[in-house]
C-alpha cells in the first residue's frame, strides 16, 4: 500500500467538517446494545466516530496519520490512539469486542484489503462492522479509491452475517453499505 502523506494530511485537516453525529451515535448505540465494552476503529482519523463513546468503554483507534492522531488524542484524552496499519494491528487475538471501519476500506488496494480483513478477524472478540461505499463488482470510484463488497470478503471466515444493508441516508449520507458480522 502506498501512503500519500499530503493527501492524508489534507484529509485530516478537513475531517472535523465531515463529523457525522448520527453515524457516531449509531455506532456507539450499536456497540452498547451488543454488550461490548471495548471498541477499535481502524483508520480512525481524528476520532470523530469515537467521540460519543463513554469512558466506560476501552476506546482504541489506529491510523497512519500523525496529525490526525494528535487531534484524536486531544479530543478524547481517555482513549488509546496508536499509529499503525490495518495489516499489522497491535492487539492480541480476540481482544477487542467491536472492531469497525468507516469508509477506510474503499482506499485500500486489494492485497492490503485481504490482509486487513484477516487482521480485523484476528483481533475481533465479538463483532466486526464495516461501513463502506458499495458496489457488487468493486469498480474504481476515482484514482484514490474503489467501491467494496465486504459481504463477499467475509463469507470464507467463521462469521455470522448479522446485517448487510445500505445505511439509511440520515445516518450515512454517502449511501455506504453497512455490514455487521458476529465472530464465531
Amino acid at each position: 500500500m502506498i501512503y500519500n502523506k499530503e493527501f492524508w494530511d489534507k484529509y485530516a485537516n478537513e475531517n472535523e467538517a465531515r463529523h457525522n453525529e448520527e453515524f457516531a451515535k449509531y455506532t456507539r448505540d450499536l456497540a452498547t446494545s451488543l454488550r461490548c465494552t471495548s471498541v477499535l476503529e481502524i483508520g480512525c482519523g481524528t476520532g470523530i466516530d469515537l467521540r460519543l463513546f463513554p469512558d466506560t468503554f476501552q476506546i482504541h483507534g489506529i491510523d497512519l496519520n500523525d496529525s490526525a492522531l494528535d487531534i484524536a488524542k486531544e479530543k478524547i484524552p481517555f482513549a488509546s490512539f496508536k499509529k499503525g496499519t490495518i495489516t499489522e494491528l497491535p492487539f492480541e487475538d480476540s481482544s477487542i469486542d467491536f472492531v469497525f471501519t468507516h469508509q477506510l476500506l474503499n482506499y485500500l488496494d486489494d492485497d492490503t484489503l485481504e490482509k486487513g480483513v484477516a487482521e480485523m478477524y484476528r483481533v475481533a472478540g465479538k463483532y466486526i462492522m464495516n461501513c463502506e461505499k458499495f458496489d457488487e463488482t468493486e469498480k474504481q470510484i476515482d484514482e484514490n479509491h474503489k467501491f467494496r463488497n465486504m459481504y463477499k470478503r467475509w463469507i470464507n471466515y467463521k462469521v455470522k452475517i448479522v446485517s448487510n444493508v445500505n445505511m439509511h441516508e440520515e445516518i450515512e449520507p454517502d449511501e455506504a453499505r453497512f455490514t455487521l458480522l458476529r465472530k464465531l
